[in-house]
């Protein structure tokens, strides 16, 4: 691309105060190296531990870059997502989780893939550092909603992702609950926008727990994800979209028409 585009990475951040400080630092190290034009933003969502603070002091020591946002009480991994999405102000909006399973300097491996005909960068587990009952039931979910929701992406659920921030003109996020993943990408897919996978690292949680893997989670996420088979499938909300998926982004699709200020 002839000129460096600015660049808004947030992270969802629910009781992450082991891991969101270096995580942050991390970011700053990367993004620098990529644009002299970026912000880091950190979606408190209603944490209970040391969140807040360490947030709040990483803005003190970085003006102008740390961006804090606290949620008054917990509103869900989508809506995390949502407020994070909501607050990016720059050309290209990233994001990935709080619990450093992913390592925001890889952000460079998503940046590379930017093209003038490339509207997503989204990871794909390399290999998934979990127990073996998280990879199980992980793989169980996303065969299913590979199958049920017709896509065409690797890894659905892989929380790291770069966007170009106009595509939110044609999408618009609804769900509260860790299946917003889902109904970005099958939205993403329906508006026929063009998306490239590149391999990430998966690392094991350090710090905290899952928000959703136990019993009653898995349950009420089996509901949620059923809701939204019926609205965007079912019922063929942006059927007609189909997007251009690659796997390596050395591989290019047919000329696409230049951009103008929003998307075709």
């Amino acid at each position: 691309m002839n000129a460096r585009p600015s660049l808004s990475f947030f992270f969802p951040a629910y009781n992450d105060g082991g891991t969101i400080g270096s995580l942050v630092i991390r970011t700053i190290q990367a993004a620098s190296r990529l644009t002299s034009d970026f912000e880091v933003i950190v979606v408190n969502d209603g944490s209970s531990d040391a969140t807040r603070d360490i947030v709040d002091e990483l803005a003190r020591t970085y003006p102008g870059i740390v961006r804090p946002i606290h949620h008054p009480r917990n509103r869900g991994y989508g809506g995390a997502l949502r407020t994070g999405f909501a607050s990016a102000t720059k050309d290209y909006v990233a994001y990935t989780d709080g619990d450093a399973q992913y390592d925001p300097g890889e952000l460079d491996v998503l940046w590379g893939a930017l093209a003038p005909d490339v509207d997503v960068v989204t990871g794909y587990k390399i290999s998934r550092s979990d127990p073996w009952h998280r990879i199980v039931i992980g793989r169980i979910y996303h065969y299913t909603v590979k199958v049920l929701f017709r896509l065409g992406v690797r890894d659905v659920d892989c929380d790291f992702r770069l966007m170009r921030r106009e595509i939110f003109d044609r999408i618009h996020l609804e769900r509260d609950t860790g299946v917003i993943c889902l109904e970005l990408m099958r939205k993403i897919q329906d508006a026929g926008l063009r998306v490239v996978e590149v391999p990430v690292h998966h690392y094991h949680r350090l710090h905290g727990r899952s928000q959703f893997f136990n019993l009653r989670r898995v349950f009420w996420t089996g509901v949620d994800v059923m809701k939204l088979w019926v609205r965007l499938v079912l019922l063929g909300r942006g059927r007609h979209g189909a997007a251009v998926l690659f796997r390596d982004p050395t591989i290019r699709s047919a000329p696409r028409p230049p951009k103008s200020s929003t998307l075709p």
